[in-house]
C-alpha cells in the first residue's frame, strides 16, 4: 500500500506526518500482535519529493500517485527491515531538525535506482 502527505495540498510538515503515521502503524501491528495467533511483520519505507496525482477511472474512480518519488518510497520499502520504518536521504534531511533520531544504515542496493543511501528511524528525542 502507498499513503501520501502533502498531497493534494502541499504542506511544509508533510514528513513529520508520515513518520507519525508510520510510527502509529508499527505502534498499532505491536498491540495487534500481543493477541493474535499469526503475528504481522511490515516493512514501511519513507520518502519525500514531488509527485503528480490525479484521479482515475470512470465507474470505479481512484485517487494515486505517480513519480520518482514514489518509486523511492517504494525501493525504501521493498529494501527495508521487517518492524523498522527505513527513510531515504530526502527525507533524513527534511527531518534532520525534527525530535525523530535515526541510524545511517548505509548504501543500499534500490532496483532502478543504484546504491541510496537510506537511514533506519530508532528513536524520538527526550527533552528535559
Amino acid at each position: 500500500y502507498v499513503g501520501g502527505t502533502g498531497a493534494p495540498k502541499r504542506t511544509l510538515d508533510h514528513a513529520e506526518k508520515m513518520m507519525e503515521f508510520a510510527i502509529e502503524m508499527l505502534r498499532y501491528l505491536d498491540d495487534f500482535n500481543k493477541d493474535s495467533a499469526v503475528p504481522i511483520a511490515i516493512r514501511i519505507g519513507i520518502n519525500s519529493g514531488p509527485v503528480i496525482a490525479g484521479v482515475l477511472g470512470n465507474k470505479k474512480m481512484c485517487y494515486d500517485l505517480w513519480g520518482d518519488a514514489v518509486n523511492v518510497a517504494s525501493r525504501m520499502e521493498s529494501t527495508g527491515i521487517a518492524g523498522r520504518i527505513q527513510v531515504s536521504d530526502a527525507t533524513h534531511a527534511l527531518l534532520a531538525n525534527s525530535d525523530f533520531l535515526f541510524e545511517e544504515r548505509g548504501r543500499v542496493e534500490c532496483k532502478g535506482k543504484g546504491q541510496m543511501l537510506t537511514y533506519l528511524f530508532k528513536d524520538r528525542k527526550v527533552f528535559h
